[in-house]
């Protein structure tokens, strides 16, 4: 880990993040992480700003996880002019899993709209902006269009986009879908599961970002 100053989380993400174990992270895995973390050391070096796209097929599960955790990760090792986003293939909704699976980890989120594809506003610390969540095509115009790393978070996107519009770097990084699970009585366990491996990923990745 580099010598960084930690900025503050909201108390109940600081605990979480204290029981991560980036040891549980396997060799091969780290390999498939190591392509983002360049990425973003290339981009600190040469003082420019880092764009992130987490991408998967619905942007309804993982990739928000993803992009949440990131710009968490991000703000906490005090890594500056980080923008974490999210899209996907087709638009539909953050799913209500997700959001209880995030306020489980200490996030403060509200919902700002009603409609079929609500935005939330997820909050990670006091001293930040908070994190801006919906469901929305990967070329939204929310999203970043240029010098951007796309980071495709789910199989079926990763094999439906090779190319995609605007990226400076494709990244894979996939994830098992919780959603194998829904409506079971695993459903809590395997989300909270899920986030927690992506937390602990997340967090390993800007651990490793050059001071």
């Amino acid at each position: 880990m580099k010598n960084r100053l930690k900025m503050t989380l909201l108390p109940e993400i600081e605990f979480v993040i204290s029981t991560l174990n980036v040891d549980t992270i396997t060799n091969k895995r780290k390999e498939i992480l190591y392509p983002l973390i360049d990425f973003i050391n290339t981009k600190v070096d040469d003082n420019k700003e880092i764009w992130l796209n987490f991408i998967c097929t619905h942007n309804s599960r993982r990739s928000h996880l993803a992009q949440v955790w990131a710009q968490t990760m991000a703000h906490y090792f005090n890594i500056k002019n980080v923008f974490c986003y999210s899209g996907g293939t087709e638009e539909t909704a953050l799913f209500p899993m997700i959001v209880e699976t995030l306020q489980h980890s200490g996030f403060e989120i509200t919902k700002e709209s009603k409609s079929k594809n609500p935005i939330y506003n997820i909050s990670f610390s006091k001293e930040a902006q908070p994190i801006i969540g919906f469901s929305k095509k990967l070329d939204d115009d929310f999203n970043p269009k240029s010098a951007f790393a796309a980071i495709m978070t789910c199989n079926s996107a990763n094999e439906a986009c090779p190319f995609v519009p605007g990226a400076e770097k494709r990244i894979p990084i996939t994830f098992e879908d919780p959603k194998a699970f829904d409506n079971t009585p695993q459903q809590v366990e395997k989300y909270n599961e899920r986030s927690i491996q992506i937390a602990t990923e997340m967090y390993y990745i800007f651990s490793q970002i050059n001071s």
